[in-house]
């Protein structure tokens, strides 16, 4: 008995997952949005462009302490308050693009710095939600010998023991960069590829990521169409022709 248990806390303490490449997604999750041009954002003053960012600096050393000090609900309710903050200033600039569209002057570099960076964050936002609260989030994942069930349906869960195995992959687990490969999936595709969601609450959250993808995508293609359009032709080409009989 003694020897399994100190079996499986060997293999648990060995699977635990690393958390950096989520701070680095919520950084540039900030720098993302700092970056977007002044009409989508909901600030008159520029420097309050940086306020996610400055956001998720002040939560970064809260939530790898109470990680690091075993204070699960801590950090589960510190993430989801920085999530849903997030969000809301992903959908705050959706809303100002959509509003600000008609009658909007924007050069077609701008249009699509605006577009590509809305729709980047729309990625890592929603990768951060899969991860955090797929199978009961990270630290309840880390606590299984084996990610068996979930709300998505990894090629690897359907894979038996012996295929595991061969392939190096035995007691695999989901990390950050397989809901961020989901992720990107959700909004490039407007639909999962390789793994199924079978939960509702998954369902739900991909259908609101595609929604935002789709309209940014729409948003873009509308308005770059309308730029095209207004674009006056040039003006015609006058060929002056020399005259061949010498002047009087």
């Amino acid at each position: 008995m003694s020897h399994r248990w100190a079996r499986r806390i060997a293999c648990r303490l060995g699977s635990a997952e690393q958390r950096w490449p989520v701070l680095v997604a919520l950084l540039a999750i900030g720098g993302l949005y700092a970056s977007l041009p002044t009409k989508l954002l909901p600030f008159t003053d520029t420097r309050m462009r940086w306020i996610p960012m400055v956001i998720v600096l002040l939560t970064a050393a809260p939530l790898m302490l109470s990680h690091r000090q075993h204070r699960h609900r801590l950090n589960t309710i510190l993430a989801y308050v920085l999530l849903a903050i997030l969000t809301c200033f992903m959908l705050a600039s959706l809303a100002l693009l959509v509003l600000g569209l008609k009658g909007q002057k924007e050069t077609p570099s701008e249009l699509l710095k605006s577009a590509a960076g809305l729709w980047a964050t729309n990625v890592l936002v929603f990768a951060c939600w899969y991860w955090r609260l797929d199978a009961g989030g990270p630290h309840a994942r880390a606590a299984r010998l084996q990610h068996h069930e979930g709300a998505f349906l990894f090629p690897q869960m359907s894979m038996s023991p012996e295929q595991l195995e061969k392939t190096g992959q035995e007691g695999w687990k989901p990390g950050f960069i397989d809901y961020l490969f989901l992720a990107y999936n959700s909004s490039a595709a407007l639909s999962p590829t390789d793994a199924p969601v079978l939960s509702r609450w998954a369902k739900g959250l991909m259908m609101v990521q595609a929604s935002i993808s789709l309209s940014i995508i729409v948003l873009l293609v509308g308005r770059a169409v309308n730029i095209i359009g207004s674009t006056p032709p040039p003006p015609p080409v006058v060929v002056a022709h020399s005259s061949s009989h010498p002047a009087p």
